[in-house]
């Protein structure tokens, strides 16, 4: 007896784009990516997935086509994250972003108490719950949630991708300590909202978050995300071996008493760059500046999930 096939409509009133990053972390997504499509599905999203094959690629994604959905979403780390907003930016296109992490640190997320398991957060980011937050200007560049000099700003970017994915947090302090070499005074004038602040430092971030790098937790009760200002972390050159003590114990006590130590807030900022200095920005090489520029862009980001 033939039978005839029962007529199946979907309607998906929705479209997300989802930019996919499929070295990030131990390839974790991939596994879990038709599982993430069929819940954005199942909340009626049409989804187009994306793949990104080299650097910059999201950016372009996200500034090409970001305008034409309703949801852009990426999955990555905070690598990922910065491409992604980048061309959002770059496009001026304030169309809600959800952001699965799956990278090796994941600080914006952590800050901002995102699921680290992908089917949660993909079910979270469909559920079309949103948040603002203010992003950064980095003279021509953007950051999510910090740009950073000095010690230990460099370890998201140079430590080996293999090296994370089998270790994961564990690798960047293996890297730290191989490169030790690196930590050394870095002599800056920063001007923060009129105020002057010169010294030699070992490290400095101009961050938006309460996690800098997965290594320092900033208080809660200090960062406000959507206040249109920055939380400034600047480390001084300790000059005794009780003077580094104190200054770590600081660091990871929260407590900025300390004389090296100085903590505060502002919303323009100029600092002048001494020769052959990069910034990294959101855990990203971001090149060479002689003097660069900081400002927030008050309320960019609307996060989904």
């Amino acid at each position: 007896m033939n039978r005839q096939s029962e007529a199946f409509s979907v309607d998906y009133p929705k479209k997300a784009l989802l930019i996919v990053n499929p070295v990030s972390g131990k390839k974790l997504f991939l596994r879990h990516m038709p599982e993430v499509l069929r819940i954005f599905m199942d909340a009626g999203y049409l989804v187009t997935a994306a793949v990104t094959g080299r650097r910059g690629e999201a950016t372009a994604l996200a500034a090409r086509y970001g305008g034409d959905y309703d949801l852009l979403c990426c999955a990555g780390g905070d690598g990922t994250l910065n491409e992604t907003l980048t061309g959002l930016v770059q496009s001026d296109r304030r169309v809600p972003l959800g952001y699965i992490p799956c990278g090796s640190t994941n600080d914006f997320a952590v800050s901002r108490a995102l699921s680290p398991d992908i089917p949660a957060q993909a079910r979270s980011v469909a559920s079309g719950k949103q948040r603002r937050y203010d992003v950064g200007r980095f003279g021509d560049q953007v950051f999510s949630y910090v740009a950073a000099f000095g010690a230990f700003s460099w370890l998201s970017y140079t430590t080996d991708q293999a090296l994370k994915n089998v270790l994961g947090h564990t690798a960047y302090i293996l890297d730290g300590i191989k490169d030790l070499s690196k930590i050394k005074p870095i002599h800056m004038k920063i001007t923060a909202d009129g105020a002057v602040h010169e010294g030699d430092y070992l490290f400095g971030a101009v961050c938006n978050s309460t996690s800098i790098a997965g290594t320092l937790e900033l208080p809660k009760t200090a960062v406000d995300m959507l206040d249109g200002k920055f939380e400034l972390l600047l480390v001084k050159t300790p000059k005794t071996l009780p003077d580094l003590d104190a200054t770590l114990r600081g660091l990871f006590t929260q407590d900025y008493s300390c004389p090296f130590i100085d903590f505060f807030q502002a919303s323009q900022i100029d600092i002048e760059n001494p020769p052959g200095l990069e910034w990294a920005l959101d855990g990203e090489g971001s090149g060479l500046y002689g003097h660069v520029h900081i400002e927030p862009i008050p309320g960019f980001l609307t996060l989904q999930g």
